[in-house]
Order: structure tokens, then C-alpha cells, then sequence
């Protein structure tokens, strides 16, 4: 499903990829390990294709296309979907007017016709329903005075909504409390646990990977993976950090 080889990425001028290289294939859910700096995040917004994020050597392949000369919503069309640390709010715009119009672009791109209000409205509250959000939530304008809890379950939300084939979360666990991490973990697992679709969890913590059992575990750092192993190489770094694994 996507195939990185020898990536290479620079954020204003400094090189934070160095020669990074990964397969994931459909079916599979990864877990990216690593301390700060080492490019974790980085690797995400390549990924994504956000802008300042600078792809200066490597090839990246999603189902056999070039993702690195795709615009970002070219992206999410071809079944990205990018979760992210700290969820940007949107001030005026409800989460229903954001996620229907997100969906229906993607269906156009797909030659699919568009889904009714009533239609979307049944879809998101299904959704809502599943991950134990209110539906007046779908109400309210995009993240806004949502918790950091409320952010991340919505984000699920939304994961479902569009329903993608690899799906690259971001520190999803971060700052949540253990009910919201279950929450969290169960959406992950119902929304993108199939043989046609794939995860990339970055994470500093293993905490999250009780509730998602990853395939493999790699640890970055220095802008490379440095070593790759199952779900027992997480609890390794929890037990004695990423100094002498990451050497």
C-alpha cells in the first residue's frame, strides 16, 4: 500500500528526514517510536503534504502512485487521512458543514455522486453513536471548546466519516485521560482494522498500543528508522528508553 524508500525532508531549510525507509502493507498497523526531534511528526506532514514540509529526496508510493506529487487534497482523495497531535478549531463552521463537504469532494473525485443532507446526517450519527460522542456535538462549529478528549474522539468521528484506506495519526494519545484513550483506541481498531486498509501510529508512549496491537514497531530517530521489531520492541522502550535502543 505505501512503499517509502530513502526519503529525505528538510523544514525551513534544516534536513530533519535523513534516508528514512518503510513498507506498510494493506492489513497492517505500525507504530513509530521514537524521542523528540527525531522526525517523528515530520514524517507525518511529508506524508500529508503540508506546506514549509520539503521532500528533497526519496520516492513515496501510495497503491503504486506518486504521493509526493499529489496536493494534499489529491491525498486525501486517494485514501489519506491525517490525524493530528492538536486538532485545529475552526470558528464558524460546524463539524456536519465541514465533514459533509470533505466527503462529498472526496465522492466527486471518485465519480461518486454526493450524499444528501439527510443522507450525511444518518452517516454521522451512526458514527457519533459508535464512539460515544452526542450528536449535538456534530452541531458545533469544528473543535471548538471541545477538551482535548472531545478533539480526539471527533477526530475518530471524522476518520469514520471518510472512511480511509491508510490513515497516519499523530500522537493521537496525547493528553488524554484513560477513558478518552480507550474511546480512542476502540475507534482506531473498528474504523481501520480490515486486510484493505493500513495504520501509521506515531507515539512516544506505549500506553496507546495496549488498546491497538500493532504488526510492527519501529523506532526513529536522527531522521532514520533505526530498528524495527513486533509489540514486545514497545515495551522494550518503555522499559529502558530509547538511549541505548536508538544508538
Amino acid at each position: 500500500m505505501l512503499n517509502i524508500e530513502n526519503l529525505r525532508a528538510e523544514v525551513e531549510g534544516k534536513e530533519i528526514l535523513k534516508g528514512l525507509s518503510l513498507q506498510v502493507n494493506a492489513g497492517e498497523i505500525h507504530a513509530i517510536m521514537g524521542p523528540n526531534g527525531a522526525g517523528k511528526s515530520t514524517l507525518g506532514y511529508v506524508l500529508g503534504g503540508r506546506g514549509n514540509y520539503t521532500p528533497t529526496g526519496g520516492t513515496v508510493t501510495l497503491n503504486g502512485e506518486d504521493l509526493l506529487e499529489m496536493e494534499p487534497d489529491q491525498r486525501a482523495a486517494a485514501g489519506l487521512f491525517l490525524g493530528f497531535q492538536y486538532p485545529v478549531e475552526i470558528p464558524g463552521i460546524s463539524n456536519v458543514q465541514f465533514l459533509r463537504e470533505a466527503l462529498n469532494s472526496q465522492r466527486r473525485v471518485r465519480g461518486e455522486g454526493p450524499l444528501s443532507g439527510a443522507e450525511f446526517l444518518k452517516l454521522a450519527r451512526a458514527q457519533a453513536d459508535l464512539l460515544g460522542m452526542h450528536h449535538d456535538m456534530l452541531k458545533r462549529p469544528v473543535n471548538v471548546g471541545f477538551s482535548g478528549g472531545e478533539k480526539k474522539r471527533n477526530e475518530m468521528v471524522q476518520m469514520g466519516i471518510l472512511g480511509p484506506k491508510l490513515a497516519i495519526l499523530d500522537e493521537t494519545d496525547s493528553g488524554l485521560d484513560i477513558d478518552a484513550l480507550k474511546a480512542v483506541g476502540d475507534g482506531i481498531n473498528r474504523i481501520m482494522r480490515a486486510p484493505d486498509k493500513a495504520v501509521i501510529l506515531i507515539t512516544h508512549y506505549q500506553r496507546l498500543l495496549d488498546y491497538v496491537k500493532p504488526d510492527f514497531v519501529h523506532v526513529l530517530a536522527d531522521g532514520r528508522i533505526v530498528r524495527s521489531g513486533g509489540a514486545e520492541l514497545a515495551h522494550e522502550l518503555e522499559r529502558e528508553g530509547y538511549g541505548a535502543i536508538a544508538a
